[in-house]
């Protein structure tokens, strides 16, 4: 399952050495100048997880393969962008294709590297940003209302209630609102993902502080600057600093950390808060030739799990053989957690934990 995360933002605010210090590369242009990034730029990042380390230390495989995130480093967006201004167009068209939007907001002063609005100044450029996703979005809305009005007055109940879905989403559009933190029932949710819009993705913040702020800036904090809700899941991260780091062996990173007042780097956090916001979940399956997480949508059946690893395993499902990730770890392997009766068959109307170890069985 490919998950892709949009890195979004202002020219200058970062983004592109925030996604070399990722992706571990230097494959991203990161120059003084606005839109320094033109074509996106794509890298496939590995989802931290102890859990498969330790999996991977007991059983011995000759292949460990964790799970990944695609991240995409997008044209910097300028004011006027849902009308074509800067690289507008293409910024849109990239965005509209990922599954989650990473907004990186620049924190951090400096004279040396320009600001496209002069100043620095975080709530402004994040709704900045946002203004111009939600007038890319009304403009959407607001060309399908009009197919939609004419068929809801011929009596179509499902236009109907389509309908007042949009009218529902322009309100909260025009007052400044995204579609995300619209109120919408379930099925409204599920339907809307149908209209693509660009603020109805899952947004993570990451807060681009400087060297002697990484320390001091609290998540609550950066909400503050940004003018954010306490629900707003907001990673702080100098993306110079993370960028440097990729240079150095682990133990001088961590001497470097230490240095900085600093337990860890930023990038773990940013890329769990990633995988979560997309509402996905980990399974693991262990053996001798290979131990790997698996991603799946938190909530999946054991058949849909199954799928992942190959479509005639849903098909011929007949049942998954699944022991706990603590129940395997804490028995010593598989075959002893067996012995214990820790392994469950389970069928098709399972509903699979984080962290279940599992083996399905299936007729061809």
């Amino acid at each position: 399952m490919a998950l892709h995360i949009g890195i979004v933002g202002l020219p200058n605010v970062g983004k592109s050495t925030l996604f070399n210090a990722l992706t571990h590369t230097r494959g991203a242009q990161a120059q003084n100048y606005p839109f320094c990034t033109i074509e996106p730029n794509v890298g496939v990042v590995e989802v931290p997880d102890a859990r498969l380390i330790t999996l991977a230390d007991m059983v011995h495989p000759e292949k460990v393969i964790p799970a990944a995130i695609e991240f995409v480093d997008i044209a910097g967006l300028v004011r006027g962008a849902s009308k074509g201004e800067g690289l507008g167009n293409q910024f849109l068209a990239a965005i509209r294709e990922a599954d989650a939007i990473c907004e990186v907001v620049r924190l951090f002063p400096s004279s040396d590297i320009i600001h496209v609005e002069g100043s620095v100044d975080g709530k402004r450029d994040r709704e900045t940003i946002e203004t111009e996703l939600c007038l890319a979005d009304l403009d959407v809305l607001e060309r399908r209302i009009e197919k939609v009005r004419g068929a809801a007055r011929t009596g179509d109940k499902e236009k109907q209630r389509e309908l007042i879905l949009i009218e529902k989403l322009l309100a909260s559009l025009k007052a400044g609102i995204l579609a995300s933190l619209t109120d919408l029932t379930s099925e409204e949710r599920f339907f809307a993902q149908s209209f693509q819009l660009l603020t109805l993705k899952p947004i993570i913040y990451a807060a681009n502080v400087g060297e002697q702020e990484l320390h001091k800036t609290s998540a609550h904090s950066a909400r503050a600057l940004l003018g954010l809700p306490d629900t707003a899941q907001v990673i702080i991260i100098s993306a110079k600093i993370e960028e440097d780091l990729q240079d150095l062996s682990p133990q001088e990173a961590q001497a470097f950390l230490r240095e900085l007042s600093v337990t860890s780097s930023g990038l773990d956090q940013l890329i769990s808060a990633a995988y979560s916001a997309l509402g996905y979940e980990t399974f693991f399956t262990a053996g001798p030739q290979e131990v790997r997480a698996w991603t799946i949508a938190k909530g999946s059946s054991a058949p849909q799990a199954a799928s992942v690893i190959h479509s005639d395993f849903e098909k011929g499902f007949i049942r998954a053989e699944t022991i706990a990730f603590k129940d395997y770890v804490g028995h010593g392997g598989e075959l002893k957690a067996k012995e214990a009766g820790k392994m469950r068959a389970e069928g098709k109307d399972y509903i699979v934990q984080d962290g279940d170890v599992m083996h399905f069985r299936f007729s061809s």
